[in-house]
């Protein structure tokens, strides 16, 4: 996926504190900022994000290892020579799972996939019901049908000989996301936007007070964030369910032999 650095909507808030003191538009800033504090720490891969792609149609070719095989099959054929010195042909067209009778014709979306909004073939949108999405994000057609080839990239999406497969990518947000966010956006309210000593004024200059022979000791905001962690209990506990091993990003698997779908960015 191109390179993100938020998450594309603010995560949807319900206040758990008073919020009648703010303006709206600082309320909607600071759940931004916290939208944007909890997805990089969750490991940004929260949604969900609309993007378009002009994929390549998967070929054999491109997985590894090929199934050779004896039999009938479509496409070009290559001979081998097997185990028993026999010659025999290989298929190297279509796809073919070791589950499948048939085989597939497929593309592969960057994911996790949200939804697919829409496939796009010569400036056609084609109906839901003629494609399904495989997990992992293996666009599959159904019916019948196939995807293009190739298709002219110097055209713009929609025009004839092009195809285009508008989706939306990331996990989707549940009611422990909405209510980590809301709590941090609370948290943030009272100090950033000047309600209180929390949020932006927790740091502080001491760490230990004793007075009249109480003791109290402090921890260190620093060090609690150092760890990727608020400091608040229903934010810090979802972040731990949902990225205990501290992820910075999503694991990858690049492949030299995968074609990524081109993405245009500008204008």
């Amino acid at each position: 996926m191109p390179l993100q650095v938020g998450p594309c909507d603010p995560w949807p808030f319900i206040p758990c504190c008073d919020t009648d003191a703010y303006e709206e538009e600082t309320v909607e800033r600071w759940t931004r900022v916290a939208s944007q504090i909890l997805w990089s720490l969750s490991g940004r891969r929260w949604g969900p994000c609309p993007v378009t792609v002009r994929p390549c149609r998967r070929a054999c070719l491109e997985s590894a290892p090929i199934s050779f095989q004896a039999g009938a099959g479509t496409g070009p054929w290559v001979p081998y020579i097997g185990a028993d010195g026999i010659w025999r042909n290989a298929s190297v067209c279509g796809c073919k799972s070791d589950c499948s009778c048939g085989e597939l014709c497929e593309v592969y979306l960057p994911g996790p996939v949200y939804d697919v909004t829409e496939v796009n073939i010569d400036g056609e949108a084609l109906p839901p019901e003629a494609y399904r999405v495989d997990a992992p994000g293996r666009l599959v057609r159904v019916g019948g049908g196939c995807w293009p080839e190739c298709q002219d990239m110097a055209e713009p999406p929609g025009a004839p000989g092009t195809f285009t497969v508008t989706y939306r990518w990331g996990l989707p947000l549940d009611d422990a996301a909405v209510a980590a966010v809301s709590e941090l956006t609370c948290h943030l309210l009272k100090g950033c936007g000047g309600g209180g000593s929390c949020g932006c004024k927790a740091n502080r200059n001491l760490s230990r007070v004793t007075r009249q022979g109480v003791e109290l000791e402090m921890a260190d905001p620093t060090v609690i964030y150092s760890e990727g962690r608020t400091g608040l209990p229903v934010a810090d506990m979802w972040l731990a369910a949902v990225n205990p091993h501290r992820l910075a990003s999503p694991s990858r698997v690049y492949s030299p032999d995968y074609k990524r779908p081109r993405t245009t960015t500008w204008p």
